[in-house]
């Protein structure tokens, strides 16, 4: 027969109380584990306080927001030297600020920036809270940038293609183009094998893969795969034309991503050898502002300055 221990018969005895004293102030209890844990202290949040939307002063340490817009396609374009430019033609369609977000960081702030417009039944509902307690209509594609606290906009502000600049170097990120499993001459531009003299069936393989030892292939190792598909930034390329009626600017160059494709498009952050913007241009910061900024015709053509490419330097 199996006997119960004697503080189970009554709980309330003195040998039960002290038992469930001594267990709530043990060594191994919840409260003095966690009073004994060095729990990492939650950082300090900064967040810029902005509740109205005022011209300041553009300084080379400033950082502005950059923006969203949808590609329309490429066409190319004139200079002022009769010289053909292809360009890539960026529109931007109803761009707000949708929250400003708080850093851990005081000296450096974020901005969620919004594009285009969305059924609300096609938000989910999470996202249907945060846009209306910002009071902003869903937006089609969201995405951050960093920002100085001075360029920082209060929610709500609509960006126009006026916030740029003709002449200035801006940077565009968006999905390359995805071209599905390619082998690694196409992909990583191998030399493949010889075409003929004894090569049977080993025309486009990449090789060895490896070595004896140690008996295993590296990380890294270029191989074939996916290719396309992934982020890719253009960096330094300038603004030709800016059209406040379409609400359109012209950036030289190509573009990654297909058209109707959301491209982000900021301030160019690695200058080399050009300005960032043109000498003399006026810069709005923290963006143009109808009826406090100056007003901007409908098309502004850069200038790019110099002497004319076609007619040959004298000696």
């Amino acid at each position: 027969m199996l006997l119960r221990p004697y503080f189970a018969f009554s709980q309330a005895g003195l040998l039960g109380q002290n038992l469930k004293s001594r267990l709530q102030h043990s060594l191994f209890s919840t409260t003095a584990i966690a009073q004994r844990a060095k729990l990492p202290q939650e950082k300090e949040r900064f967040k810029p306080d902005v509740t109205e939307l005022k011209l300041g002063t553009y300084t080379q340490n400033s950082r502005r927001t950059g923006i969203i817009a949808r590609k329309a396609g490429m066409t190319g374009m004139w200079d002022e030297w009769g010289v053909r430019v292809p360009v890539t033609v960026l529109q931007l369609d109803n761009v707000q600020v949708v929250s400003i977000l708080k850093t851990s960081n005081p000296s450096l702030a974020r901005l969620q920036i919004g594009c285009g417009t969305r059924k609300e039944k096609n938000v989910t509902k999470p996202m249907q809270g945060h846009f209306k307690a910002n009071g902003i209509v869903p937006k089609a594609k969201l995405f951050e940038f960093p920002i100085t606290p001075d360029a920082a906009l209060p929610v709500g502000t609509e960006i126009t293609a006026s916030h740029f600049v003709p002449g200035q170097l801006v940077d565009v990120t968006a999905p390359s183009l995805g071209k599905g499993f390619q082998g690694v001459m196409k992909r990583w531009g191998f030399a493949g094998g010889p075409a003929s003299h004894g090569n049977s069936l080993s025309h486009r393989v990449p090789g060895s893969t490896g070595n004896i030892n140690p008996a295993r292939v590296y990380p890294g190792k270029k191989m074939p795969g996916r290719m396309g598909g992934k982020n890719v930034t253009v960096m330094r390329l300038p603004v030709m034309k800016v059209d406040t009626a379409l609400n359109c600017i012209w950036v030289k160059g190509s573009v990654p991503g297909h058209d109707n494709q959301f491209i982000k498009v900021r301030d160019s952050i690695k200058i080399v050898k050009h300005r960032l913007f043109p000498e003399g241009a006026t810069v709005p910061f923290p963006t143009y502002i109808p009826g406090e900024s100056a007003e901007q015709p409908r098309e502004t053509v850069a200038r790019i300055g110099g002497q004319d490419p076609l007619i040959p330097a004298s000696d």
